[in-house]
């Protein structure tokens, strides 16, 4: 059975998503589905979250479903009880790190410095969420990454857009990419959901030319 972060990297592009109440749950998910990309990140940055999580791991199973931006325990145990199939965090937690896989509930932890990096790999994690990326300096950094920590692939997230998608791809040790671009907040706010599915459809049209 594929991992959770195989099946990422089959699909190379994870939504990162803020949602405003929780009821826009189901459209989005329905639209991210339809147009062939079954993945989100429903991020903790918004009170609608924990809802919106439960709504789509028990409507729409099939969604490989990660809960972004926890911060700590506490809200990786909400997150996991609203269903959700992994945890995502902004910056690398050790108590986070430990709780999820103490529960066998895949975590990717946010890295920033090859000593966070170094500290991950302590923990046996090799996938880990590059963020932010564009601050960091982006593909230029991730290639100098790749030097020393060759067995690390990167989720980056944070700035990329639709223009500097293929770019990140093209590396080696990018196993997809976060992004948020075609599933803005406001976007969601005024279920155009038919504007996401077409901007989605066009991330995915550039998936496929490299």
């Amino acid at each position: 059975m594929e991992n959770i972060f195989e099946q990422l990297g089959k699909l190379k592009l994870v939504p990162v998503i803020a949602i405003p109440e929780s009821r826009h749950a189901r459209g989005l998910a329905k639209t991210l589905i339809s147009v062939g990309l079954p993945c989100a990140e429903v991020t903790f940055r918004t009170a609608a979250a924990e809802d919106a999580i439960q709504i789509i791991a028990t409507e729409f199973p099939e969604m490989v479903l990660g809960a972004g931006t926890v911060l700590n325990v506490e809200q990786a145990q909400r997150a996991k009880k609203a269903g959700a199939k992994y945890i995502v965090s902004p910056g690398f937690s050790p108590a986070v790190v430990k709780w999820c896989q103490e529960n066998h509930i895949p975590v990717l932890p946010g890295v920033a410095t090859p000593s966070e990096i170094m500290r991950a790999l302590e923990y046996g994690l090799v996938v880990l969420k590059f963020f932010p990326a564009e601050n960091l300096g982006g593909t230029a950094t991730l290639k100098s990454l790749a030097g020393p920590f060759k067995e690390v692939r990167f989720i980056p997230t944070g700035g990329i857009t639709a223009a500097m998608l293929a770019e990140y791809l093209a590396l080696p040790n990018v196993l997809a990419v976060g992004g948020s671009w075609f599933v803005r907040e406001s976007l969601i706010a005024e279920e155009k959901f038919e504007e996401i599915g077409q901007l989605t459809r066009e991330a995915i049209a550039l998936i496929q030319k490299v």
